[in-house]
């Protein structure tokens, strides 16, 4: 009989990957003290020569012979962002001195370099290989667009007649805004004052700050210009197709959330192919990302490895402090948010609510997905928690399509992290378009494992921080994936029993048990 062995889950797959990518990229690290020059002989000739263990660097003005600026031997970021940081005609007229003490006798010796080309470090295997994880990021923004587009559409489109349900539709939205809001802000206010990125250590912290540089510099120029009123104006689009294009992705949303809720103003025979065929794209989408996660293990190896090689395997270990403040930010929403308004508006006792939740807590943490969770959160809410059957039936659905407050609180958390990591500086402005970004991505998040990382995506790119960093919170998404989905499943219950409080069709038990 022959043996077969289990096959792994992909959380598993990943969670090795990024294992086996620290080691590969520690075995194949990058020498911080070797540089590849590439310059233009007297002849024309193009020529790569290696340096290493150099005592100083210099950049030289090639007329006057000034010395432009200064580095020493253990300042290789340094030289490679200064030297990036030059535009290319400026450098027809540049030349690089690089000199070396001798050793046991005085004085020194210099090696000169006319019209340097490029420079740049060495390649190892390790970084050779971090095409395959930047394919993989790419993937992801591949179906980012169409992904939102298909979900927002059918999400708005199941509200129907909003001449019957507008009532019921507006306070239920308005409610599931509430508590997605209130899910980024806490998660806002917790990473700022825990600051879990900023636990790495000093060394791999200013090597990436130093390697970022050009990109720290310039989201800091575009954060300074942004106006929150004019971001507001500007998330009409006076083009929708080519906002689709540029990947505008707050235009896009919006542009969506028009169409689909249009589709509820048409006549129904009308309406019906057109929300058909977005359900089946969306559902074409869906399936896309679960082809493109297959490749995840790979990519976030590939990544992982590039990154260790070139900075250090330090940079890992502030992933037990990023996962910390997540788990605490949602047993927070969990327990005193959702809690109080059960008990506040919907009028129900809370361990009574959470105690009539522990099934769909679980099938939600064991599916990391909503919409498997949503058949047992209906039977839960009509037969435990006595909501009515037409609000269950509409609350629920809904809210499995467009409220995600531990997905929200996620993206708003990750994306803190990420920029604390690449030392970009997020001010007041930033830290608004992050919320507003989660409160509208989060609409959009199909209720399947793993597209919260599409929207993470979305919320990286609407303030400049590098998108690359997911690479950093991929080993421990998927626990964190099944953490937030109970908070999302939780989340929908407190407000359908708050619906069904509002509307006065709860039944007495629900009276009796507060």
């Amino acid at each position: 009989m022959a043996l077969t062995l289990p096959k792994l889950p992909l959380h598993k797959k990943i969670l090795l990957a990024l294992l086996l990518g620290a080691a590969f990229g520690v075995l194949f690290s990058v020498s911080t003290t070797e540089l590849v020059i590439s310059h233009r002989e007297q002849d024309g000739s193009l020529r790569s020569e290696t340096v290493e263990k150099w005592d100083s660097f210099d950049f030289v003005e090639s007329r006057s012979d000034s010395v432009l600026a200064s580095f020493e031997g253990d300042e290789q970021l340094a030289i490679l962002s200064y030297f990036r940081n030059i535009p290319s005609p400026d450098r027809r007229e540049l030349s690089l001195r690089v000199g070396w003490k001798r050793d046991g006798s005085p004085g020194s010796v210099s090696r000169r370099f006319d019209h340097p080309l490029e420079i740049e470090k060495v390649r190892t295997l390790a970084v050779l290989v971090k095409p395959l994880g930047t394919l993989f990021i790419r993937l992801l923004m591949f179906v980012a667009v169409p992904l939102v587009i298909a979900s927002l559409i059918v999400g708005a489109s199941s509200l129907g007649d909003l001449r019957k349900v507008g009532r019921i539709g507006a306070k239920t939205v308005l409610l599931y805004a509430g508590t997605t809001t209130a899910a980024i802000t806490a998660g806002l206010l917790l990473v700022n004052v825990v600051q879990p990125g900023t636990q790495l250590g000093e060394a791999a912290r200013g090597k990436l700050m130093v390697e970022y540089q050009g990109n720290v510099q310039t989201a800091i120029e575009q954060e300074t210009a942004i106006d929150i009123v004019d971001t507001l104006v500007n998330v009409v689009a006076t083009n929708p197709f080519e906002a689709i294009a540029t990947g505008q992705m707050l235009q896009v949303v919006f542009f969506s959330l028009m169409v689909g809720v249009s589709l509820t103003a048409i006549a129904r025979d009308r309406a019906a192919p057109v929300v058909a065929f977005f359900e089946g794209f969306s559902d074409l989408m869906i399936r896309m990302v679960g082809l493109i996660m297959r490749i995840a293990p790979y990519g976030v190896f590939a990544l992982i490895a590039a990154t260790v090689a070139e900075f250090g395997f330090e940079i890992l270990h502030t992933l037990a402090w990023y996962a910390g403040t997540l788990i605490v930010g949602f047993l927070l929403h969990q327990l005193v948010t959702l809690g109080t308004l059960v008990r506040v508006l919907g009028g129900l006792n809370p361990v009574r609510f959470f105690r009539a939740m522990r099934p769909v807590m679980l099938i939600g943490f064991s599916s990391s997905s909503s919409a498997a969770t949503l058949p047992v959160n209906i039977a839960t809410c009509r037969r435990e928690l006595g909501v009515p059957k037409q609000i269950a039936s509409f609350v629920l659905p809904l809210g499995a399509t467009i409220n995600m407050d531990g997905t929200s609180m996620y993206q708003a958390v990750a994306a803190v992290f990420i920029a604390q990591v690449y030392g970009v500086d997020l001010n007041l402005s930033a830290q608004l378009t992050i919320l507003l970004t989660a409160v509208l991505a989060s609409v959009g998040t199909a209720p399947v494992p793993g597209v919260g990382l599409i929207m993470l995506i979305i919320v990286l790119r609407a303030v400049n921080i590098p998108e690359e960093g997911i690479a950093l919170i991929l080993g421990v998404d998927r626990i964190l994936d099944m953490c937030r989905t109970v908070v999302n499943v939780t989340g929908d219950a407190v407000v359908a029993v708050i619906m069904g409080k509002q509307e006065g069709d709860v039944r007495e038990l629900q009276a009796e048990a507060a």
